[in-house]
């Protein structure tokens, strides 16, 4: 085996075990002390054991492991970069769960630039499927904070969002075809790069956003678009969120189908990275104090730089005369752009270096956000007195990362383990009185399901347990979560 020495549950399972290693080849079997980093989440707060981890190296590896795991009853965690936020691909503490890296399938297998797709393993990074694209003179415009590490599967499987939704949409939204082994070990072949198809049902859209629970996708045939001529981006502050949905409305009507993002960061946000992340440069910071709420704003545009930022400059010139906004800055460069963007995303970063905080993933209407922020703000305020906010996401797309700091004096353990049950019922209440989701871009996994179970619609929520009875019905593929 590639690690040291086996437990118990790992000697009950020795001839799986042996099988698995036939299968996937000398040291691609771990079992033992050491598998830490596939064990528990990057947020380390989802702590497991593992029987083995296990790591094909194709698509006939996979459909070949599912169909011993199958046989020996041991269910499979599938796991690509491991960045997820909700628990979904860590083994529980039982250890008789194979954890399955899919970071072997790492090739991108065929770019087609005249029909603008391209066809990845499950295992590529993100990054490496952008830059694929990039290096043929084209985009793929799917983005997230986390894009140097988490992988193309794992993107799907969990309908990632990211930065660009509002133009391009969701990782949904940009697949045309999948290969997925099924619970039963056998290989669909979807990869079409067709966009239109009507033979039968969408098969495609059962596992995308599925968490591993109905199969294991392992490789994809997404979207490309052209690059754009020209993107720039800005940073505005205004005073209240409702200033900041009146200035989305101006950028559509403005900018129409160039605006590809649209950012919303509270203060303290934006405090903590000044406080962790200090290299950060902090634009329309007035007298040392952060703005109120800043917004990121992005477009992309095909007819050159000269034309895209005269269009942002005077949307922004309308914006202040308005009194939308207090101040903006505009990019003058790429260095500045990036800088602009890495402000936006060192947010998750420097929350976890401030301690544990009790995250919502939440998505509701954009006509309803300021109003949620306003009343959300005031019962948490009144219910747990000093507890911090951290307000921020895509609120172009109507998602907001609203998380619950400890109070500066208090242990961040403590308050969640005090509160964070009191504190999610309160959040999630007023989610639906809003009409929103409590889960925007995360899934569900093993944080939100008993939560689910609760908001969930009964009918779609039957319905779901009827869809895994059927493809996973020996619950062979990553049980526990989601339903």
């Amino acid at each position: 085996m590639g690690a040291q020495t086996k437990g118990t549950a790992a000697s009950g399972h020795s001839a799986l075990l042996q099988t698995l290693e036939a299968i996937t080849g000398e040291g691609h079997v771990l079992t033992g002390p050491g598998l830490q980093a596939y064990e528990q989440d990057w947020r380390r707060r989802w702590h497991g054991r593992a029987l083995a981890v296990v790591r094909p190296g194709n698509t006939d590896q996979v459909a070949q492991v599912v169909r011993a795991c199958a046989e020996h009853g041991v269910s499979i965690v599938p796991q690509g970069g491991h960045t997820g936020l909700v628990g979904g691909g860590t083994p529980d503490d039982s250890g008789t769960q194979v954890v399955m890296s899919l970071q072997r399938l790492n090739r991108v297998r065929e770019i087609d630039a005249d029909n603008l797709t391209l066809t990845a393993e499950a295992g590529c990074i993100l990054q490496a499927v952008q830059a694929a694209a990039t290096d043929r003179g084209l985009l793929f415009p799917l983005s997230l904070a986390a894009e140097g590490s988490c992988t193309i599967g794992g993107n799907l499987a969990t309908n990632a969002g990211g930065t660009q939704v509002l133009r391009y949409g969701n990782a949904r939204d940009l697949c045309l075809g999948l290969e997925v082994v099924t619970a039963e070990g056998e290989v669909l072949q979807g990869l079409s790069g067709l966009r239109k198809d009507n033979t039968g049902y969408d098969l495609r859209d059962l596992y995308i956003g599925s968490e591993g629970t109905l199969g294991i996708i392992t490789a994809a045939t997404v979207k490309l678009v052209p690059q754009p001529a020209a993107t720039m981006t800005a940073l505005a502050c205004c005073a209240r969120p409702a200033q900041a949905v009146a200035l989305l409305r101006l950028a559509r009507a403005r900018l129409g189908a160039t605006l590809t993002g649209f950012e919303l960061m509270n203060g303290f946000s934006r405090e903590l990275v000044a406080r962790h992340l200090p290299q950060i440069a902090q634009p329309l910071w007035a007298a040392g104090q952060a703005p109120a709420w800043s917004v990121l704003l992005e477009q992309s545009d095909d007819q050159g730089a000269q034309q895209a930022q005269q269009r942002l400059e005077s949307l922004l010139s309308q914006a202040l005369e308005e009194g939308l906004i207090d101040d903006a800055v505009v990019a003058k460069n790429l260095t500045e752009s990036r800088g602009l963007w890495h402000l936006r995303e060192a947010i998750p970063l420097a929350q976890a270096e401030e301690g544990l905080n009790i995250k919502h993933d939440i998505a509701l209407p954009v006509s309803r956000i300021p109003a949620f922020i306003a009343q959300t703000d005031a019962a948490l305020g009144q219910a747990h007195p000093g507890c911090r906010l951290v307000n921020f996401g895509h609120l172009g797309d109507g998602n907001l990362h609203y998380n619950v700091q400890a109070p500066a004096t208090v242990a961040a353990a403590d308050f969640l383990a005090q509160h964070e049950s009191a504190i999610n019922t309160l959040v999630y209440d007023a989610v639906q009185r809003h009409q929103g989701s409590i889960s925007a871009e995360h899934g569900i996994g093993r944080l939100k399901r008993e939560e689910l179970v609760l908001r969930k619609d009964p009918v779609s929520l039957a319905l779901m347990k009827r869809l895994k009875a059927a493809l996973d019905p020996r619950g062979t593929l990553n049980p526990g979560r989601v339903v």
